[in-house]
């Protein structure tokens, strides 16, 4: 009953002037119009430059900021387990309760994790961490599902690398921020400590002003695109429609090759913060390389992003291309993570490496972070503009992206454990670096078998295959 009220209210939403499923009698005069694409698009990036970027930037110091690591460590374990479920689930739960009901629950989870890290501060016990972070990976799953359908459904077929770098450079810019916070707070502490009240205090903050920020995301069928067509015809659907739908993509071929690529793209996480950032540098040097890691991830997205719109004619040679370039990058950039990983395979570095303090010798491990922060944007805008050259119904994309996100936080959950475990360091970067190579032949076979380059044909199948016969 509860769902069948939402699901009312759903349509009541969705129904303006015109029904769903009509066209508009004229074209829109502005793309900056708040049913745009492009507005839309851009606040689902500013909820996530609020939220996750938020709490990217948390995670990014590694160990959440503590100087011991294992409260966060067991943490994200309990968010990622979670989010693994929930994130399959989030993109049916996305069909039936729309998108402001799912991003305003997914965002609330966000403020009560950082606040278990303020009072871990004082008290020091991981059990309320470790269940905030069980209780954000549900929020998370559902926050992500909706992103991921706003993001590959709402722009138009042709310019979806566009949109998604928009996005991604929207987002990131919450960690360029969130990484000046605990850089400018401790900046004169310059021995290894925990991140003062403050540093949580703020991230708190913007968290709380996302999580409000997501009630202005309109439904899939209130937007109009600039040619003047509807993003998508929905109807909110059903629970068991759903589950139905959700057991399904095991099955599907697609999803089956998506799933190293999927695994792969949160698994290095725990290496690059904890082993990297949290054992290199200084505390207020962790800070500063945050901001130009997810500076970088800004940058990678937009020149992937262009790549992937703009190099070429064919959608299919387009994807091929975009394949080959991260790729090539990719190769290059775990390798030199291994030159440097072999200066300190005991996991251990005496003296920390600062900015300020190091010289020529903060250079070189600097321009290391930064480019894996450059080859993670590259690597998920390419995987999220394979998922959105699949379909462009709202729906079947929002359980794409619920499928890529589960099996995502599944492969974190194990990384963060495997981190947790102490295992040999050169071992966890030849792991990811496998994960990411083993990715690119699959999703090349993915393009070529799945992506057409006749968008308009594409979609017009889509739609007939969803219209019920009369």
């Amino acid at each position: 009953m509860a769902f069948g009220a939402v699901e009312a209210a759903g349509t009541l939403v969705g129904s303006g002037a015109a029904d769903a499923g009509d066209e508009p009698k004229s074209l829109p005069t502005s793309r900056f119009r708040y049913n745009s694409p492009l507005v839309q698009v851009s606040l689902i990036g500013l909820v996530c430059f609020c939220c996750p970027g938020m709490f990217n930037a948390l995670s990014g110091m590694g160990g959440g900021g503590q100087v011991d690591h294992d409260a966060a460590n067991n943490a994200n374990t309990a968010l990622y387990t979670t989010f693994a479920i929930f994130g399959l689930l989030g993109g049916g739960i996305y069909n039936v309760l729309g998108p402001r009901l799912t991003l305003f629950a997914g965002c609330s989870t966000y403020i009560l994790y950082a606040g278990s890290f303020l009072y871990y501060n004082h008290h020091s016990h991981q059990t309320f961490v470790i269940v905030s972070g069980g209780i954000l990976g549900v929020g998370a799953g559902l926050l992500w599902a909706g992103q991921g359908a706003i993001m590959t459904s709402y722009p138009p077929p042709s310019r979806k690398g566009t949109y998604i770098s928009i996005f991604w450079s929207i987002f990131n810019l919450g960690g360029v921020i969130g990484g000046l916070i605990p850089f400018v707070l401790n900046y004169h502490r310059t021995q290894s400590a925990s991140v003062n009240d403050g540093t949580y205090i703020a991230f708190m903050c913007f968290m709380s002003a996302g999580t409000l920020l997501s009630l202005a995301i309109l439904p899939p069928s209130r937007i109009i695109r600039d040619d003047g067509s509807r993003a998508t015809v929905v109807t909110y659907s059903s629970v068991s429609t759903e589950g139905l739908e959700i057991l399904k993509l095991f099955a599907n071929w697609k999803m089956l090759l998506i799933i190293p690529a999927a695994w792969g793209s949160n698994f290095f996480y725990s290496y690059q913060f904890n082993n990297v950032n949290g054992i290199i540098f200084s505390l207020r040097t962790k800070g500063l390389n945050n901001v130009f890691y997810w500076g970088a991830q800004m940058i990678g997205s937009l020149a992937i992003g262009y790549l992937l719109d703009f190099s070429f004619r064919s959608r299919r040679k387009r994807g091929l291309v975009g394949i080959s370039v991260v790729a090539v990058l990719g190769t290059g950039i775990w390798a030199g993570g291994l030159a440097n990983q072999l200066r300190y395979t005991d996991g251990k570095w005496p003296n920390k490496l600062d900015f300020k303090d190091s010289g020529s010798s903060y250079a070189g491990p600097f321009v290391l972070y930064f480019s894996y922060g450059l080859l993670d944007a590259m690597f998920q805008s390419l995987c999220y503009w394979v998922i959105g050259a699949l379909a462009d119904d709202s729906e079947t994309l929002s359980r794409y992206s619920g499928f890529y996100k589960g099996v995502q936080s599944a492969g974190a959950a194990i990384a963060w454990q495997v981190d947790e475990h102490k295992t040999p360091l050169v071992s966890q970067l030849i792991v990811n670096w496998a994960l990411t190579s083993i990715s690119y032949p699959l999703l090349a076979f993915l393009i070529v078998m799945a992506v057409k380059d006749d968008v308009s044909a594409a979609r017009g199948k889509d739609l007939e295959e969803k219209t019920p016969e009369p």
